[in-house]
């Protein structure tokens, strides 16, 4: 990895730790966890997800996103549908898990434009000229990522 690849990735790490903080602080009342917000963003995504396609997506154990949906189903965010055979549940977000996924959305999109309203305008335009690029990004860490997504 070269110097510019690793500050890269530096800056990346360093980004998503000062939002989780900034989202903490800006909304202390949330109660959920990190992986907990993930799943829910997750389903928002590919709403009728079975469990394993969750699993696989976030890179979790499969023990540990059943403990999540159990957790996430007792507080209402979430419904299971299809049968007892584990293998055919599919999962969806209930009104009150779309909520808390556009309110997680709504504090960081806060966050952000606060950030940004905050630039020196050389800095908002060379940000903003960098969307598409970021946009690039995003999509070949997500082929990193998955690279064949299993048919549903």
């Amino acid at each position: 990895m070269s110097g510019q690849e690793s500050s890269l990735a530096d800056a990346v790490a360093r980004l998503r730790r000062a939002m989780r903080r900034a989202a903490r602080a800006k909304d202390p009342s949330t109660t959920l966890s990190v992986a907990q917000l993930e799943l829910l963003s997750s389903l928002a995504e590919r709403p009728g997800a079975r469990p394993s396609q969750v699993a696989r997506s976030l890179h979790l154990a499969p023990n540990s996103v059943t403990t999540l949906v159990n957790g996430l189903e007792k507080r209402g965010m979430i419904t299971r549908s299809g049968g007892d055979d584990r293998r055919t549940v599919s999962l969806r977000l209930t009104p009150e898990g779309t909520k808390a996924v556009r309110g997680w959305q709504a504090t960081n999109d806060a966050i952000l434009r606060a950030a940004v309203d905050h630039l020196e305008p050389g800095w908002r335009h060379l940000l903003l000229a960098a969307l598409p690029a970021l946009d690039e990004l995003v999509r070949a860490i997500d082929t990193v990522a998955d690279p064949a997504e299993p048919p549903a």
